[in-house]
């Protein structure tokens, strides 16, 4: 079964058409700066290019694609989307109807600009490929297993159940993935584990896991919650924030935009890539040096936290753009763990690292005898999209 994978942006649009019998990725690409005039696709599989093509809207690069894809097109079984958030009416993946789609019209004001592109790329494909079976794979749903003792926020009961004010958590096909790949690579079942995976990107969360079921993470009601991140603040107190919006006279919208867009590594250090900061770091710079620490204790918190949550933990793992390229943020991180039993070997550190010829993201790191197993794991979130998207269409009669 050939599945395409599809991830909406607000200018974007990346593509994996994925067989998921060898779960080989046949095509793989994206289209860039949708709208404007200086749009264009780049294709890395099977071949690198880059084409200039000027795409108004999602449908046209859609098209575009169902085009490039030729007698592939042919062979697509169904159509797997990720979609940023699902509400608390969407506790896992679901096959596309139109009430399916009003519903999550309804909670696109918790990712305004995610689920209203995320949304414009299904009805793209409807329109293009109308008998092919759309489903809908949420960043939230992984996390639905939450109880409220982790979920709800400090606020009036009337307030959280007219306004659905509480944490959802995001990043969830990735902890899905790399659960199941962790599992694996331990030679146990998902459901005797207790672990960690720290997602840490440009976007980062950390979530907790008990037998493969999500038990609290550091991302909220939005993604703005938690770590620092690439431009993101993170956890912030509640009067900072509207302090801030009153001195730099912003409304609502503005302060949410700057906290999300004009902070974090951004804000701290003036860059939000990890290779100068470090450079800076090591330069002895000051600001980069309290950025990039505050960064690691952020990470470290939280990983505390939620090992204290889970009453222990059998593995931590690694995964996403910093998460498996930073040795330096690993070994920093790790290092305050050592009293769980959680060591790391220095060396497979570095060379799990995914920087460099013969280097592997995917791994163990441990130090030999530690009873806290450590990994580094390049997610893979469309091909989780893929894999659900086939069981739905297993249980279903479509």
């Amino acid at each position: 079964m050939n599945v395409l994978v599809l991830n909406c942006g607000s200018s974007s649009l990346k593509f994996q058409l994925i067989d998921t019998a060898s779960e080989a990725v046949l095509k793989k690409g994206e289209f860039e700066r949708i709208g404007s005039d200086e749009s264009f696709y780049s294709m890395d599989i099977p071949k690198v290019e880059e084409t200039k093509y000027k795409a108004k809207t999602h449908t046209e690069a859609v098209a575009k694609l169902f085009e490039l894809m030729g007698d592939l097109k042919d062979t697509v079984c169904a159509i797997g989307h990720r979609v940023v958030h699902g509400g608390a009416e969407f506790s896992g993946s679901v096959l596309v109807t139109e009430r399916v789609l009003k519903g999550v019209e309804e909670v696109s004001h918790f990712a305004p600009l995610h689920n209203p592109a995320n949304i414009g790329g299904v009805r793209a494909c409807i329109e293009l490929l109308p008998k092919i079976p759309n489903v809908l794979v949420f960043d939230t749903s992984f996390h639905s297993t939450m109880q409220p003792k982790a979920y709800r926020y400090g606020i009036a009961n009337a307030d959280y159940e007219k306004f659905g004010v509480r944490k959802y958590g995001f990043h969830g096909t990735s902890y899905a993935y790399v659960a199941r790949e962790a599992s694996k690579m331990m030679n146990r079942p998902l459901k005797d584990l207790k672990m960690i995976i720290a997602h840490i990107g440009n976007g980062a969360s950390i979530c907790a896991i008990d037998g493969g079921k999500s038990v609290d993470t550091s991302m909220g009601l939005t993604p703005l919650e938690g770590l620092i991140m690439g431009t993101r603040a993170g956890d912030i107190d509640t009067a900072a924030a509207v302090y801030l919006a009153k001195k730099k006279g912003l409304d609502f919208d503005g302060l949410v935009s700057y906290l999300n867009s004009e902070c974090g590594m951004l804000g701290m250090a003036g860059v939000n890539d990890m290779r100068p900061i470090t450079t800076r770091v090591a330069e002895g710079e000051e600001q980069a040096t309290i950025a990039f620490e505050s960064y690691i204790h952020r990470i470290t918190k939280h990983i505390g936290a939620l090992v204290a949550v889970l009453g222990g933990v059998d593995a931590i793992c690694w995964t996403a753009g910093v998460g498996t390229n930073r040795h330096d943020l690993r070994e920093k991180v790790m290092s305050k763990f050592e009293f769980l039993g959680a060591k790391i070997d220095p060396e497979l550190n570095i060379l799990h690292n995914g920087i460099g010829e013969g280097r592997n993201r995917t791994g163990e790191i441990s130090e030999e005898g530690s009873t806290v197993r450590t990994f580094v794991i390049a997610t893979n979130e469309e091909l989780q999209i893929a894999r659900e998207a086939v069981k739905i269409l297993e249980t279903c009669e479509c």
